[in-house]
């Protein structure tokens, strides 16, 4: 059950917690782009920059109020862009396959609606293949695979490139669902 974590925005509070779930899954080595998180500093000002830019983000926070899990938009700044905006999402491996996953992206990409983004784009790794079922049960469509994006650790890897438009479909995840 996903019941014992809450999605809550993003508070000045909570980034010594994000970061070092953003470190735990980065140096995973599997599923971001980075292998390590970036120092405290930085990461405060990206959320800040991001969220002043008309992005959002949301956390998973656990019942100490420890953050588990992260979803941003962070919407692009590029005249000719402004309607679009990149996901990002990584939750620690205990909450994989709760629906945690689900009800962040979900959370986050309502509330990037309601700041008037449009399209809402993200890459994901080919081997991620959980990853990717969840992104097509919530409406993203894949436009593109970058073939062997990524070498790491002796390893290529595939990038999926996907975006969703207009709202996301309703999630009917069996052990993900919503509900649970």
């Amino acid at each position: 059950m996903s019941s014992d974590v809450r999605i809550v925005p993003s508070e000045p509070r909570h980034m010594e917690s994000f970061r070092a779930t953003l470190d735990a899954v980065a140096r995973e080595r599997r599923y971001l782009i980075i292998v390590e998180g970036p120092p405290l500093q930085r990461l405060q000002k990206f959320v800040a920059d991001n969220l002043q830019r008309g992005g959002v983000q949301f956390f998973a926070v656990d019942d100490q109020d420890r953050v588990v899990g992260w979803c941003d938009v962070n919407r692009h700044q590029v005249e000719g862009y402004r309607h679009a905006g990149a996901l990002g999402i990584g939750l620690l491996p205990a909450y994989r396959g709760r629906g945690v996953g689900a009800r962040l992206a979900l959370t986050a990409i309502n509330a990037a609606r309601l700041n008037g983004v449009e399209r809402i784009e993200l890459e994901v790794w080919a081997s991620n293949v959980d990853a990717i079922a969840l992104y097509r049960q919530l409406g993203f469509v894949e436009e593109g695979i970058r073939r062997r994006a990524r070498l790491l650790d002796g390893q290529y890897d595939d990038m999926v490139e996907m975006a969703l438009f207009g709202a996301p479909a309703v999630y009917q995840g069996g052990r993900r669902d919503l509900a649970s």
